[in-house]
C-alpha cells in the first residue's frame, strides 16, 4: 500500500501538479500534496459543490472510477489515494488519516465538502466529521468502519488470515496482498468474473503497502483521539448510510450503532450485497448517492 517518496515532517504544500488531462470533454486535474513524512496523490474533475471520494482498505482511488465519472457532471469531484496506497507516498512515520484529508482540502482550497467513504474511507470520513464538523456538508457512509469501540466478533476469515501470516513470514508482499481476496470483505465482489479480474489487478498494486507493514512490524496509522465510538451523536450533518445485507457482522453492527445514535440518518439496505457495495450494486449505489448529494427528498 505504500509508495516511494519521503518528505520532511515540516514540508506541507503542493509538491507537483501535472498538466490537466482531458477525457470526454472533462478536464482531470492531478497533483500531489505533502503531508508529514509522505505525500498524497489526488485527482479532481467537474464543477459544482465539492464531493470527496474516500476509498476502502487494500484498494485505491480507482475503486471509484465509475462514480468519479458519474458525479463530475454536477459536482467538483475529488478522489485521492490514502497514504500508502496507489500513487501516494509510503508510510514511514505515524500519522492520522483524517489529518491527511484535511491537508488535501486545505491545499485545494476546499472549505466545505460532502464526503463519500466506503469501509476504511467511511471510518476516515467519520473521524474527520467529528474533528471538523464545520468542513462537512453531507456524509455518505457505505459499509463504514469506525475508530474505537467493541463490536461483534468476526468469524470465518481464518483461512485467508493463515495465508496472510504465511506470506508475511516469507516476506512475500504480493502473496500477502492476494491473500486478502479470500476475506469476507471482498469475496462477494468477486462473484462477477470481470470485476474479479479488475479487483485482483488493483489489489496486487497495493503490495508495497503490505511490504511496509512487514518492514515496520506494525500499522503506523494512529487511531483518532478520542475515537468515534461513543461520539456518534455528535454527527449532526445529513448522513446516507448504505448497508449490504451480506456484509460482515462487524460492519452491520457499526451500521446499527450509527442509525440508532446519529440524529440525521437516511439508511438504504442492499439485499444480497456484501461489503463492496459500489462494485456489487453499482446502479442502485449511484442512484442513492446522487439523489442524496443533490438534496432529493427521502
Amino acid at each position: 500500500m505504500r509508495r516511494s517518496g519521503h518528505w520532511g515532517i515540516g514540508a506541507l504544500g503542493l509538491l507537483a501538479c501535472s498538466a490537466p488531462a482531458r477525457e470526454a470533454g472533462f478536464v482531470v486535474d492531478t497533483g500531489r500534496v505533502a503531508v508529514p513524512g509522505s505525500s498524497i496523490y489526488w485527482e479532481a474533475s467537474g464543477s459544482g459543490s465539492p464531493v470527496i471520494l474516500l476509498h476502502g482498505g487494500n484498494l485505491d482511488r480507482r475503486m471509484w472510477d465509475s462514480e468519479f465519472v458519474a458525479l463530475r457532471a454536477t459536482h467538483r469531484v475529488i478522489r485521492f489515494d490514502a497514504r500508502g496506497y496507489g500513487k501516494s507516498g509510503r508510510i514511514d512515520t505515524t500519522f492520522a488519516a483524517h489529518d491527511d484529508l484535511l491537508a488535501v482540502m486545505d491545499r485545494l482550497s476546499i472549505q466545505r465538502a460532502s464526503l463519500v467513504g466506503l469501509s476504511l474511507g467511511g471510518r476516515i470520513a467519520i473521524d474527520f466529521a467529528l474533528a471538523h464538523p464545520d468542513r462537512v456538508d453531507r456524509l455518505v457512509l457505505a459499509a463504514p468502519g469506525i475508530s474505537g469501540g467493541k463490536w461483534i466478533e468476526e468469524h470465518g476469515d481464518t483461512t485467508w488470515q493463515a495465508a496472510a501470516r504465511a506470506a508475511a513470514q516469507n516476506r512475500d508482499s504480493v502473496a500477502l496482498a492476494l491473500s486478502w481476496l479470500g476475506s469476507a470483505y471482498i469475496s462477494t465482489a468477486l462473484r462477477d468474473s470481470a470485476t474479479a479480474v479488475w479487483v485482483r489487478g488493483v489489489v496486487v498494486d497495493q503490495a508495497p503497502f503490505w511490504m511496509d507493514l512487514i518492514r515496520n512490524g506494525r500499522d503506523l496509522e494512529q487511531e483518532a483521539v478520542p475515537p468515534a465510538a461513543g461520539r456518534l451523536a455528535e454527527l449532526r450533518m445529513p448522513i446516507l448510510l448504505l448497508v449490504g445485507s451480506d456484509d460482515t457482522p462487524f460492519i452491520r453492527d457499526i451500521a446499527r450503532a450509527i442509525q440508532a445514535t446519529s440524529p440525521n440518518v437516511r439508511r438504504v439496505d442492499f439485499p444480497g450485497v456484501g461489503h463492496m457495495i459500489n462494485l456489487e450494486a453499482r446502479d442502485q449505489f449511484q442512484k442513492s448517492v446522487t439523489g442524496f448529494l443533490n438534496g432529493e427528498p427521502r
